[in-house]
């Protein structure tokens, strides 16, 4: 059973690593679909995905980190919202790993998003989805 939820520290820790682990593969799909394909430079992507960057983001009260789990323990993706204003926020990503993908993950993690931001008073959250893309936008439609 996949439930989701805000990130605690420990969550944030483990899925810092998680992420380290897939993003050091340099030939996973992971790296390819979110370094490779955009030209991200490797020094940026430790940087953001190291648990410094993600827990101050948190603790700066400008960012939330929410992640689906299956068992409580087993990371199966994350979603990551950044605060812009008393009524806007930025979906900034939706990862949800290579093995999970079908499952509905993207899916529950975005209507956890959209749930928590109603609740919270947000009008607007905004979404990007890249030049290439088009099965982000139909996710997101």
């Amino acid at each position: 059973m996949t439930t989701v939820s805000k990130a605690t520290k420990n969550g944030i820790q483990a899925l810092s690593k998680k992420l380290f682990k897939l993003l050091g593969d340099k030939n996973g799909q992971i790296y390819q679909d979110n370094v490779a394909r955009f030209g991200i430079p490797g020094k940026y992507v430790k940087k953001a995905f190291s648990e410094e960057t993600p827990l101050g983001a948190v603790a700066s009260a400008k960012s939330t980190i929410y992640l689906a789990l299956e068992s409580r323990c087993k990371i199966l993706g994350f979603a990551q919202t950044i605060q812009q204003d008393a009524d806007t926020t930025e979906l900034d990503r939706i990862v949800v790993f290579p093995e999970y993908t079908g499952r509905d993950v993207g899916t529950q993690l975005l209507a956890s998003v959209v749930k928590d931001e109603k609740r919270k008073g947000t009008k607007t959250i905004v979404v990007n989805a890249g030049i290439g893309g088009t099965h982000a936008r139909r996710f997101y439609d």
